[in-house]
């Protein structure tokens, strides 16, 4: 194989300064929300679809065992946020609102049922529970997903036609695998690895030879794999 053949990749997916991270930071911590609340959007959901009318405040005070007035602080919080429709002038008019998306509606949280044998057969126990991707693939920073071309990477299980999550930074540690944007303006996925005057971008693949640059653009570093089969 030639030197520095490469898996064909996507184009610089963007790297924001850190002037739009900080700012994009600030955005999504005003749109999240803190349990209580999360706690408030479900009651007045389940209350709703068991009743058919939304909970006053004093029963939502009650039931939380909070203060009304707190109560209040919160709905106010969540109308502002866009989670939550509250009509001032008619009693228990609170409705959750289109962008209003709970925890346990969210399409990422998958049923967890139980365990399977990969190996030796044991007993099938089921367990029902829930599994969250978000959680399972949670970052600080900025994540985003490629589509994977090319089988450069196949034994580090990453093959053709995957998804890879990436985080999204500009440092890489030797040995993680990275999405790096090299001389030519091309994306390719590989492992990184810091040489004495040179950067090493190895894949995991013996058909594949190393790349070799001095310099590299890292876009971020694969903290997942998704498949399906």
């Amino acid at each position: 194989m030639a030197p520095g053949k490469k898996t064909p990749g996507k184009k610089n997916p963007g790297v924001k300064s850190p002037g739009s991270r900080v700012n994009n930071n600030k955005v999504r911590d005003k749109k999240r929300l803190t349990p209580r609340q999360l706690q408030i959007l479900t009651r007045i959901r389940d209350y709703r679809r068991s009743h058919g009318y939304s909970p006053s405040m004093q029963e939502l005070a009650d039931d939380l065992q909070i203060s009304k007035v707190t109560v209040f602080e919160h709905v106010d919080t969540l109308v502002a946020k866009g989670q939550l429709y509250r009509n001032p002038h008619k009693a228990r008019s609170l409705e959750l609102t289109s962008q209003a998306q709970l925890p346990d509606e969210r399409p990422t949280l998958l049923p967890l049922m139980g365990r399977i044998a990969a190996g030796l057969p044991i007993e099938a126990i089921e367990n029902a529970e829930a599994l969250d991707l978000e959680s399972i693939f949670t970052s600080r920073a900025d994540t985003f997903v490629l589509r994977v071309t090319g089988n450069s990477m196949i034994d580090e299980q990453i093959r053709d036609g995957d998804y890879v999550i990436v985080e999204k930074r500009d440092t890489a540690r030797d040995g993680e695998t990275v999405v790096a944007l090299i001389d030519d303006g091309e994306a390719t996925l590989k492992k990184f690895y810091k040489e004495k005057d040179r950067i090493r971008l190895q894949p995991a693949n013996a058909e594949f030879e190393p790349i070799y640059v001095e310099n590299v653009n890292i876009q971020g570093v694969v903290i997942g794999v998704l498949r399906r089969l």
